[in-house]
């Protein structure tokens, strides 16, 4: 099969299309058919790997995986004999975490995997464009700052992956909503729901009197300091990306009461794709997709997202439906 590997970290010209070997699911996995996946920030992290963090986690001098991509929508190839939930043909979609592996034609995933089956009404490339994207600003919006009718949010990053949806669940469970994005996406914000939208190449956020009960930013392109005055009482500043000091900071806000730092991660995400469900079959929910690129072009795709001003998702294309 074909799939997208890399055996050391670097620009994106380290990624290669290659011929490897098939896998084989085990008696509780899924092998599916990779129709679509994407070209995340946090695969150009990985595939970087220029911080200690990273290393420690992906290896110290080289991948200890060498096959990138966390989100991807297929076709039940073939189930292991202890399967329950899926079948051969299903159509599904899910995020392999830890795993990775979505940059291929095939990959296998556990039964029990944040994986679930595709709504019929969209097609693979928004299934994929769906999943971390939303489940992330779940995690955030409703696990941990517990998003309530009425609150106000302002969401920094409104136009990239996490920030597109973001805006949809918080209007979802009825915040008022404030999108921060650069002039050429103010239209596309307005388009998810945002009540309001600030041009930050314009105007600063923070100089403006307006305070809110939650800062979600989805791009780490500000600070709890310099957003602090910004917050209400008991406001929450909510960040995706941070390492040992996110976590003592985390822990500090919340032992001192008042205005929080929170960072999380969220892993398993089977419950919050099945409510991701619950959205698009509800209306509530769309992908924003900016541009697609077939598999042999993902060192163009790499490099696209690498500079910061994607509008949503960039997909993948690998097998045809």
């Amino acid at each position: 099969m074909k799939a997208v590997i890399y055996t050391k970290y670097g620009p994106p010209e380290v990624l290669r299309l290659e011929e490897i070997k098939k896998p084989i699911p085990g008696s509780s996995e899924v092998l599916i058919k990779v129709y679509a996946t994407t070209v995340t920030s946090a695969d150009c992290m990985m595939r970087k790997a220029d911080t200690l963090m990273s290393r420690l986690f992906l290896g110290a001098r080289k991948p200890r995986k060498e096959i990138l991509g966390v989100e991807l929508a297929g076709e039940i190839e073939s189930a292991g004999k202890d399967v329950k939930r899926f079948r051969k043909g299903d159509q599904v979609y899910g995020f392999t975490g830890f795993r990775l592996g979505a940059y291929a034609e095939y990959s296998v995933m556990p039964e029990k995997g944040s994986l679930v089956h595709k709504p019929s009404t969209i097609s693979y490339s928004d299934a994929a464009a769906l999943t971390d994207g939303p489940t992330t600003a779940l995690f955030f919006l409703r696990e941990k700052a517990n998003i309530r009718s009425g609150q106000k949010a302002l969401i920094i990053g409104a136009s990239g992956s996490i920030g597109t949806s973001a805006v949809q669940i918080a209007k979802y469970f009825g915040a008022e909503v404030t999108g921060v994005c650069s002039t050429t996406n103010l239209q596309l914000v307005k388009s998810l729901g945002a009540d309001k939208v600030i041009d930050y190449t314009r105007e600063d956020f923070t100089s403006n009197g307006e305070t809110y009960d939650i800062i979600f930013d989805t791009v780490s392109k500000s600070s709890f300091a310099h957003c602090k005055r910004s917050l209400s009482k008991t406001g929450c500043y909510l960040v995706t990306v941070g390492g040992f000091m996110s976590y003592m900071l985390t822990l500090w806000s919340s032992i001192k009461g008042g205005k929080k730092f929170i960072y999380g991660m969220s892993i398993e995400k089977m419950k919050a794709l099945k409510f991701v469900n619950e959205l698009i079959a509800k209306g509530k929910l769309k992908a924003v997709i900016d541009r697609s690129y077939p598999i042999e072009r993902i060192v163009e795709a790499h490099e696209y997202v690498e500079q910061g001003h994607k509008r949503g998702n960039v997909v993948i294309n690998i097998n045809s439906v």
